[in-house]
């Protein structure tokens, strides 16, 4: 069986001293490392931390995969400082990527066990345990769009779609309209919007990704209370989808029904 921190080594690397970085999602924060890790930001979510975590030399990033067994690993990163954060209650790190590793960083997929809840492991504890199940052919990235019934992506991810116009999500959102519902994770609140008129749920969507708010009254006043950045709070998901020349009287008639249902207007964002 191969096993992950051989194959680090045999490209050179020294780890020294290390750690294992089991990077999960934690639900009672934004930290939602594989999306991250799709769009870009993985790197500076893992160099801030709420305490001294990173007392290494070197540390190995695993990140997660649907709360499974498998990892993916995305690379070795050299502690090269530490100084306390400005902005929060913690510390941030300067991690260097470690070059010569780029045939196995976010590619390979790691088996691992892991059933306890520390995500900061020294190295030689547990590497034995660190087998390699694939190499994928290239790094792992935004997954196709996956179906109407399965569409819960975060407001980050949303961006990241729209920003790399992803094919297959463009082509599966851009000829349908419907009712869509954005929830605030933070609070559980909801807010109901549709698409109609000749315009698809990805235009729509595209609104949302760039401003936060997608020019839906509710939710600029509330990015004007709580900041732009509050938006990262924001989950989008289809309740309905509808032809995309179903008349603007039906859909609207749907979004009154899912206002209903899901009591937005009593309870959530919508104001009417």
């Amino acid at each position: 069986m191969l096993n992950l921190v051989n194959l680090i080594r045999s490209a050179g690397v020294d780890l020294g001293h290390y750690k294992i970085h089991c990077a999960i999602d934690n639900k009672r924060s934004e930290w939602r490392p594989l999306e991250q890790y799709y769009c870009g930001t993985f790197e500076l979510g893992q160099s801030q931390q709420s305490q001294m975590n990173f007392q290494c030399e070197n540390i190995v990033s695993l990140i997660n995969l649907s709360n499974s067994r498998r990892w993916l690993y995305v690379g070795v990163y050299r502690v090269a400082g530490v100084q306390d954060a400005s902005d929060f209650d913690g510390f941030v790190y300067d991690l260097k990527r470690l070059p010569s590793l780029e045939h196995l960083d976010g590619r390979t997929i790691v088996d691992f066990t892991k059933d306890f809840r520390a995500s900061y492991l020294v190295g030689t504890k547990y590497e034995e345990q660190l087998i390699v199940n694939s190499i994928l052919p290239e790094r792992m990235s935004i997954s196709d769009f996956p179906g109407f019934n399965q569409v819960r992506i975060s407001f980050e991810m949303l961006r990241s779609i729209i920003r790399q116009d992803h094919p297959s999500w463009r082509t599966g959102l851009s000829n349908v309209s419907g009712v869509y519902v954005i929830s605030d994770i933070a609070n559980g609140l909801q807010y109901v919007g549709s698409a109609y008129g000749g315009v698809g749920i990805w235009q729509r969507w595209a609104h949302y990704a760039k401003s936060g708010h997608g020019g839906n009254k509710e939710l600029r006043e509330l990015l004007k209370t709580e900041g732009d950045d509050y938006a990262h709070n924001f989950q989008f998901s289809l309740v309905e989808v509808c032809d995309i020349n179903s008349s603007s009287d039906y859909i609207i008639s749907r979004e009154g029904h899912w206002k209903s249902v899901l009591l937005s207007r009593e309870f959530g964002y919508n104001h009417n």
